[in-house]
């Protein structure tokens, strides 16, 4: 019961704060790193079966050997000072071997191929280390710089559901964009106009920029509030709800069906409309940036602006399950359009105090909570 493997399946099952002093933070760094170099080895040899086509155009494949070398050279840097002092030998051991799996499958230099056939069916592995990695390296730092909860580690409880939700929702990324992307030509194709689509392409940038958030969020208001009002659909959003620390990784938590639905209906209009592919991109990153930082464990509340906008403080009463909060908060980008519907929270307190579903009956464990949909019992 002692092997690095025993200990590897120990750690990943618990939750709390890394202790500090004994090498166990970096050892879980380096090992972390160790884990993305080998997929990021496994993205070179396979880029038709494991990158993103979208990402894939834009790559600088010279920056990322560079990027790859140097986190084996950090990984391995860590993991070897840890060993060299006597901490956690076990760990900093587990990663060298995975640091020796990149190297004998080519490390840095795998060559790429890059002639294979267009429309090869793929999964987002490339996005799933690069987000992962960003949003990290990112978030992890400002809730360390500006914590709501002091007290709430990294690791906290149920981050292994939120993590493995992470992971499917951006490996299936190509299923999700193909299947998006048939529903709304299919659904919705009837109703593009070209002399709309024109007069929306002409705008400027900024003002198309602002239509195109608003426009997406008037849709994700309407569908997020049917999503509680509809009983049907409540059964699929309650995984989402179920989540009871806020946090950068707890917005991933998310059902496969609802993400295709409400993906569908705010892409819809986008669509319809024909907005620019350089706002449709900017729109991409900004409504990324706040699904993640609305969520995050965050004191931020932005004064007088959380009447307009959505902001970390919003959102969490969203998710919270105090009396004064519930059915409330909807939009996604604009506070304004609650303000506006009278779905607003209003309450003394700046804070919510507990998050979570009133009940607490949602099981905890991705595939549960996959399937608790069609199981549950009211």
């Amino acid at each position: 019961m002692n092997n690095p493997l025993d200990k590897l399946n120990r750690l990943s099952e618990s939750h709390g704060a890394l202790q500090t002093g004994k090498g166990m933070a970096s050892g879980v760094i380096a090992l972390g790193l160790a884990i993305l170099c080998l997929l990021g080895v496994l993205a070179f040899h396979f880029p038709e079966y494991l990158t993103t086509p979208q990402l894939r155009q834009s790559y600088s494949v010279p920056v990322l050997r560079q990027l790859l070398y140097w986190s084996l050279v950090l990984s391995g840097g860590i993991a070897l000072f840890n060993i060299v002092r006597g901490r956690v030998r076990w760990l900093s051991l587990s990663s060298f071997v995975l640091i020796g799996v990149c190297l004998l499958l080519g490390g840095s230099k795998v060559e790429v191929d890059p002639n294979f056939p267009d429309h090869t069916p793929y999964i987002g592995l490339d996005w799933f280390i690069l987000d992962l990695l960003g949003s990290t390296l990112i978030f992890v730092f400002v809730e360390k710089l500006w914590p709501l909860r002091k007290d709430q580690p990294v690791f906290r409880p149920e981050w292994q559901t939120d993590f493995q939700h992470f992971i499917v929702n951006h490996l299936l990324v190509g299923f999700v964009l193909l299947a998006v992307n048939l529903l709304v030509h299919k659904l919705f194709g009837w109703a593009a106009k070209d002399g709309v689509q024109a007069w929306v392409q002409d705008l400027p940038f900024g003002v198309a920029l602002f239509l195109i958030i608003l426009v997406a969020d008037l849709v994700q208001y309407w569908t997020h509030r049917a999503y509680h009002e509809v009983p049907l659909l409540w059964r699929l959003h309650a995984v989402h709800h179920s989540v009871k620390s806020m946090d950068w990784m707890a917005g991933s938590r998310q059902h496969i069906l609802e993400l295709l639905i409400t993906r569908t209906l705010v892409l819809a209009p986008i669509f319809v409309l024909g907005f620019s592919k350089d706002v449709i991109d900017a729109y991409i990153v900004i409504v990324g940036f706040q699904a993640v930082f609305n969520h995050a464990n965050v004191s931020v509340r932005l004064g007088p602006l959380r009447y307009v906008i959505v902001t970390p403080n919003f959102h969490h009463w969203h998710h919270s399950q105090d009396d004064e909060a519930i059915d409330k908060n909807y939009a996604a980008h604009f506070a304004f359009l609650d303000h506006l519907f009278g779905t607003a929270v209003q309450s003394d307190r700046a804070w919510p105090k507990d998050y979570g579903v009133v009940g607490d009956y949602v099981p905890d464990g991705f595939w549960k909570q996959f399937l608790f949909p069609f199981r549950w019992k009211p």
